[in-house]
């Protein structure tokens, strides 16, 4: 089994190629071995709709001049045995006469789910799929956290960014906020932005700042999509955000509202934007039932970047899963705003209790990636 995981661990590391790339399919990366134990394939997964990790390996191979018949695949997720945006890969490794496969770990779609593995078997072809507590097993399902949200869950991974002062000041009483981590660590939060299937802010930042909120600042093959959190619908039609992103590359815009006005809705509609409707009682945007749909519009991880009020928000209704901050080595003293607007508490065990998942320099400044305790628990064998 050593040898398997390290060979899985080659295609792991081919499956991080796809992390800006894949969404909403998961990353996956795959390598073909002939029977004398040499390397004559390997893939990864390519933009939806293209290729999956297996046919590029086989592709691959093929352009070498190797045959594939006998050969041994290293998957990093079970091979896919449905017709979605492409044929299903278990037909492709079936086709090319592969002798045996090996798999780190089950796909949780339910189209998949284990079917991948009865049709090859169906087949005559040997498979061996890794034990689940594995660290090989897990570093695929931590690759994919997103995908595996989604689809046991049916909600997005969601991922809170936040840039502070050392005492925990996103911005000054008056509001000034920029820069106060360094060009490091704004590179590395676009960086986490590309990841995203989306990333979304309140109306509060759309009015105050009025971003872009696209990836600018590293190479993307694509942008994710916005979603802004707009009750009333106030953004307005002269936004940013509504000009063309970084690269040349399109995304798509979906503004969540409470109370819409046809007229506004047309006028927003016309941008580009998708407008969707979801009242809670209190005539606020219903941010459950937000991300269902945004799980059914295929988004992943969402990646929040919103001001201390929507991100109060969200820990108090219990719907973030991760914190990504970064922390600046200054004090701004009282008076500043917070990371997040909830409470007051009336017990220590009230707070929202995290675990550090880990701790980074970036540049001048520290970044943390810390996550809600055991709202992972999907990952685990």
């Amino acid at each position: 089994m050593r040898l398997a995981e390290g060979h899985i661990q080659v295609a792991l590391n081919l499956a991080s190629r796809a992390i800006s790339l894949s969404n909403p399919n998961p990353r996956v990366g795959c390598v073909l071995l002939s029977a004398r134990g040499e390397v004559i394939g390997a893939g990864h997964t390519q933009q939806a709709g293209g290729p999956h990790a297996e046919v590029m390996a086989l592709r691959d191979a093929q352009a070498r001049g190797e045959s594939t018949a006998g050969a041994t695949a290293y998957v990093t997720l079970e091979p896919c045995s449905h017709h979605g945006r492409t044929p299903p890969c278990c037909d492709a490794l079936i086709a090319a006469k592969v002798g045996k496969v090996v798999v780190s770990t089950l796909d949780p779609n339910p189209l998949v789910a284990g079917q991948g593995i009865a049709r090859l078997r169906a087949a005559g072809m040997e498979v061996e799929v890794l034990a689940a507590d594995s660290d090989a097993a897990r570093a695929s399902r931590e690759l994919n956290i997103g995908f595996f949200s989604r689809m046991v869950r049916k909600s997005p991974w969601v991922r809170m960014k936040v840039a502070a002062s050392l005492d925990g000041a996103t911005a000054l009483g008056n509001g000034v906020s920029q820069w106060i981590t360094g060009e490091a660590a704004r590179t590395d939060g676009h960086a986490w932005r590309a990841r995203a299937c989306a990333v979304l802010t309140g109306i509060g930042t759309v009015l105050e700042d009025d971003p872009m909120l696209d990836v600018r600042l590293v190479d993307t093959p694509r942008q994710p999509h916005l979603v802004i959190v707009d009750s009333r619908l106030e953004t307005p039609l002269t936004a940013r955000l509504f000009a063309a992103p970084a690269h040349g590359l399109t995304r798509k815009i979906f503004i969540y509202c409470a109370e819409p006005e046809p007229g506004r809705q047309r006028a927003l509609e016309a941008l580009g934007a998708t407008v969707i409707a979801l009242p809670n009682p209190q005539g606020k945007v219903d941010l459950k039932a937000m991300l269902h749909d945004l799980a059914h519009r295929e988004v992943n991880e969402l990646h929040l970047e919103a001001g201390h009020k929507l991100n109060g928000s969200w820990v108090r209704e219990g719907l973030v899963d991760e914190l990504l901050l970064y922390l600046a080595p200054t004090l701004l003293g009282i008076g500043g705003m917070g990371i997040a607007g909830f409470g007051p508490l009336q017990a220590l065990n009230e707070g929202l209790a995290l675990a550090f998942h880990s701790v980074d320099p970036v540049g001048d400044d520290l970044r943390i990636v810390a996550r809600v305790r055991g709202r992972d628990g999907f990952l685990r064998a």
